[in-house]
């Protein structure tokens, strides 16, 4: 299974948004997420999922490249949600959002942000409904998703057993960059971290 971030955003100030339609991608991490792509052509890939917001699903375009295989858009892999405080840089995130990155385990959300609690409910349940069942019915299957930095995450932290206070812990996923596992009787190995290829 290879999970991978999304191609970056540059941020649109005046939109002060990442919301639906106003990704604007960067040609530099286009060009990497299409070497990333042109590698991993080699691997016959089963299974791709996607977030549906924008920069998931056209960095799963582009790794797909010529592949006859449906890119399938999960909406468990959306990333996790900042409420008022889309699109807005760190020295603008007030009360109790700095604890988002420093402290995830008394972090609360507000002011219509996405709690942990939340985010991991739904990484869990595409884990347990989708994840684990291709494993147990096609072992042999390769699995590509395409997700977020704080998604990503999540995921990291069901499949690797870590705590909470762990959540932001391991290497840094830059974008478009390869986490690889692996799934074996329902026992999860990392094979790479964070990978560029």
């Amino acid at each position: 299974m290879n999970i991978v971030r999304m191609v970056r955003q540059k941020w649109n100030r005046w939109e002060n948004s990442r919301k639906n339609g106003y990704q604007i991608f960067r040609r530099m991490e286009r060009k990497a997420c299409t070497k990333n792509g042109r590698w991993i052509e080699k691997y016959k890939f089963d299974y791709i999922f996607s977030s549906p917001l924008e920069r998931a699903y056209e960095t799963a375009c582009i790794i797909k490249g010529d592949r006859d295989i449906e890119i399938v858009k999960d909406e468990r892999l959306i990333e996790v949600g900042f409420g008022l405080y889309e699109g807005t840089v760190v020295d603008e995130r007030k009360g109790s959002f700095a604890l988002f990155f420093d402290d995830p385990q008394n972090y609360v959300a507000e002011k219509g942000a996405e709690s942990y609690e939340s985010l991991l409910a739904r990484t869990k349940a595409f884990i347990e409904n989708v994840l684990f069942p291709i494993e147990e019915n096609k072992p042999d299957a390769t699995v590509l998703i395409s997700g977020h930095g704080a998604l990503n995450k999540a995921l990291f932290l069901h499949l690797l057993h870590k705590q909470l206070k762990d959540f932001w812990s391991g290497v840094y996923q830059g974008n478009c960059a390869v986490n690889k596992f692996e799934i074996k009787n329902g026992n999860v190995s990392l094979i790479e971290e964070a990978k560029y290829y």
